[in-house]
């Protein structure tokens, strides 16, 4: 059986059997992005971010390396994806026409996707995706003329994404509820000489069995100094006695995240480290005092600034005090359509919703990081995770005797 026919098989049994909302939901995100296009110019939208996909038909699967386009036009929406991909865009999506290419012959990508695209003359594309390869975008341009392509196509889906709807804050408290059990979990078993490994192991058993679906990013786990480097992530290290150790989790549901950091120590945490965890809530809180309609990202960064500006030659901060967060796919949970950070002129509308990752970090030490997902409201920013904002000291008495 080739995998037409495999198409057309599952098509008779399971034709949009794991559509993760209902259509109308899409096709609510499709007459609106018609609406934007229409603004813009644009007869055509050639989108290869895996959460663009999925936004506007649902498409999801764990292969997201290989290539796949969407083409919508104010006629119809087309999904091409590589012949192994076929059952998944049955199944999972909602789209006028699926075509294909065989998984291992790249060089049959772009015929059939000039095709589709030939008779239109205004075709925006998103040049900061990167689903989208450079050898297809080439061929496609050497056959229509560069001039057809213009780099705007996906702001027109940013905008839209950044405010949530209805059903995705729900997908987002969803997940902000097993995130914090997965959490809660992980930090009940703390103990000196265990290894960070372990942690994580606890907080991926956890958030599995209470729904998540494979996650865009994987429990981090560090302890002690290595709190220090950004990004590095568990590596069979033991946890020492009174060594802080930093957790961040992000359950997935409906490919949806509400991710959370905590700080626990495997003991008593130290006089500075509970200052640092004050430093995190005062910057939390001027943050979501900030987070008000017409408010600029800019001033919610500015105001959190202050009040980290007297730290801040002693401690290492990101400058990204908050980024956008909804339906994302691995390599990562970061929404790509919105950061509170100095310079960023975009205001607040209420239902976008931002992940707050504050993590102070002391170089070749320890780190303190404390985090919510925040839903922007009229009344500023309202967590959606539940974090309690305190340093959870994991006390054993082999180690404590006091």
């Amino acid at each position: 059986m080739d995998y037409h026919t495999y198409r057309q098989a599952l098509a008779e049994q399971l034709q949009g059997a794991e559509l993760p909302f209902q259509a109308d939901e899409f096709a609510a995100r499709l007459a609106r992005t018609r609406i934007l296009m229409k603004e813009a110019g644009r007869d055509a939208l050639l989108l290869t971010d895996p959460a663009d996909i999925f936004y506007l038909t649902g498409y999801h699967t764990f292969e997201v390396s290989v290539h796949t386009a969407l083409v919508v036009t104010t006629e119809r929406v087309v999904l091409q994806v590589p012949s192994i991909e076929t059952g998944p865009a049955v199944v999972t999506a909602t789209v006028d026409e699926i075509i294909g290419y065989r998984w291992e012959s790249l060089d049959e990508v772009t015929v059939p996707l000039a095709e589709v695209l030939a008779p239109y003359r205004a075709i925006g594309l998103d040049a900061f995706s990167a689903g989208l390869r450079f050898g297809v975008i080439q061929a496609l341009q050497t056959r229509l003329g560069s001039g057809r392509f213009y780099s705007d196509g996906g702001a027109l889906l940013d905008g839209q994404r950044l405010v949530k709807r209805e059903v995705e804050l729900a997908c987002l408290r969803e997940s902000a509820r097993i995130t914090a059990t997965g959490l809660a979990a992980a930090e009940a078993i703390i103990t000196p000489g265990m290894t960070d490994n372990d942690i994580a192991a606890e907080g991926a058993k956890v958030l599995l069995a209470e729904g998540s679906e494979f996650m865009s990013l994987q429990p981090i786990v560090t302890s002690g100094r290595r709190i220090s480097v950004i990004h590095v992530n568990h590596k069979r290290t033991p946890i020492a006695a009174d060594d802080p150790v930093f957790l961040e989790f992000g359950s997935a549901y409906q490919r949806y995240t509400a991710p959370m950091m905590r700080t626990a120590v495997a003991g008593r945490a130290s006089a500075d480290m509970q200052a640092v965890r004050d430093i995190c809530r005062g910057m939390f809180e001027s943050l979501t005092s900030a987070m008000h309609p017409g408010n600029t990202f800019d001033d919610a960064a500015r105001a959190a600034e202050a009040v980290l500006a007297p730290h801040e030659e002693r401690l290492f901060f990101s400058g990204v005090f908050g980024y956008a967060v909804g339906a994302q796919f691995p390599p990562s949970w970061v929404e790509g359509t919105g950061y509170i950070a100095r310079g960023q002129e975009r205001t607040f509308e209420e239902n976008m919703v931002f992940h707050l990752p504050l993590c102070l970090r002391l170089p070749g030490q320890w780190g303190i990081g404390i985090s919510d997902t925040v839903q922007v409201t009229r009344q500023g920013g309202v967590p959606l995770t539940d974090n309690d904002w305190q340093i959870n000291e994991r006390i054993d008495a082999r180690f404590h005797k006091d």
